[in-house]
């Protein structure tokens, strides 16, 4: 029952796209299939592919036992044995050119989409708090990572996640450790440090999977994977590249020794100036206390002093000479103003005839027989009637 369902969803496969190596060739003769054992290297897991003989015989160069393929089939299962196998229609052999040409292609593809952009590279901290670290379990690529990490900072903090570095289970194994490191808020920079190897054993580093999910950390990620002239494309993804994991450890963490040889450095640099500049400021108060103003300043007083009370006599001249030219003018007006005056005027014998209503009688004309007047004198005032 069960193996019938698993048929029966498998029949729903299509088509798919299998990488690996020919580990035996059945022909027989005047037979138009040919049975094919396809076994992957990576995992030590084989399956059996039947094809025709066409298209086998298609392949250029002769297909032979150990080439590394890529095939296109069908998966189908046989319920009566339990057993998976494949129907392949194409068959091409896979060479190192086809194989660059397939990460080349990749490349491309992640550089259009903004994976490689330089602008979005984080910088790691100066001293990390805490460095994740993903490589094989006890490889030489972690020894180096952290043997040369410790001599350089030996207080340094590591959380370590071992994983598979090459097979069917590295790239998983990496993701997921790459995740459980980035959600770690302890953990600064993360280190993905793998030995030297050939092309195939690196691939890993350069699947899709691995530099989408190194491009979506949020933690600043270091690629030291294999020898310098290894450039999978999780170096172009990362925001540093190191060309070994012992090149990781040196850009990580800084060195004891010559921070500390900086930092005495510095400070000999800050006490030559500090000192300079007193010096300097001492020179400058010693060529203020050798002037002669500042050596007798009681001449500049007294200087000072003489010149303050000429000013001063000499504006209670100016002051002095200006009130007695307003007190003339004063004077003067005073003068006029008596000359002019209503009153000097009556003093001289003169009066001012006024009707009853207060108007000045100018003429005899404006009055009549029995009009009453007031007369205003110099001294007082008298009352009259017109008589005629």
């Amino acid at each position: 029952m069960v193996s019938q369902k698993v048929g029966a969803w498998i029949a729903r496969l299509g088509w798919v796209w299998v990488d690996g190596q020919i580990a035996q060739i059945s022909r027989r003769p005047g037979a138009s299939t040919v049975f094919l054992t396809l076994r992957d290297p990576s995992a030590d897991l084989s399956l059996t592919v039947t094809t025709n003989r066409d298209v086998l015989d298609a392949g250029a160069p002769e297909l032979s036992e150990g080439a590394r393929v890529v095939l296109h089939a069908k998966p189908e299962f046989y319920a009566a044995r339990g057993t998976l196998s494949l129907r392949a229609d194409e068959i091409r052999q896979v060479g190192l050119g086809e194989l660059l040409a397939r990460l080349e292609k990749l490349k491309k593809l992640l550089a259009a989409e903004g994976l490689f952009d330089r602008a979005r590279k984080r910088r790691p901290p100066f001293l990390p708090g805490r460095i994740g670290l993903i490589t094989g379990r006890a490889s030489a690529a972690e020894r180096d990572v952290l043997t040369n990490a410790r001599r350089r900072w030996p207080a340094v903090e590591f959380r370590t996640i071992n994983v598979a570095v090459q097979g069917p289970s590295a790239v998983p194994d990496i993701v997921g450790a790459l995740k459980v490191l980035d959600a770690d808020p302890t953990v600064d920079v993360i280190i993905i440090a793998r030995g030297g190897g050939g092309i195939e054993d690196l691939l890993p580093f350069s699947d899709e999977a691995l530099c989408r999910a190194v491009f979506a950390c949020r933690t600043p990620v270091v690629s030291a994977i294999g020898h310098e002239t290894d450039t999978p494309l999780l170096d172009y993804v990362a925001d540093v590249r190191a060309s070994t994991p012992t090149d990781a450890a040196k850009r990580i963490v800084p060195d004891l020794a010559e921070e500390v040889r900086l930092i005495g450095q510095a400070r000999s640099r800050l006490e030559r100036a500090v000192r300079n500049l007193v010096d300097r400021e001492q020179h400058r108060l010693d060529l203020l206390r050798s002037r002669p103003v500042l050596a007798r300043p009681q001449v500049m007083v007294d200087q000072r002093a003489t010149d303050v009370t000429a000013l001063r006599d000499r504006a209670g001249r100016c002051l002095d000479h200006r009130l007695g030219a307003a007190g003339d003018d004063l004077r003067h007006t005073l003068a006029r103003l008596r000359a002019l005056s209503p009153a000097a005027t009556l003093d001289r014998g003169y009066a001012i005839v006024q009707r009853g209503d207060g108007h000045v009688v100018r003429a005899a004309s404006e009055v009549a027989k029995g009009d009453p007047l007031r007369v205003r004198l110099a001294e007082g005032e008298l009352t009259a009637t017109v008589d005629g």
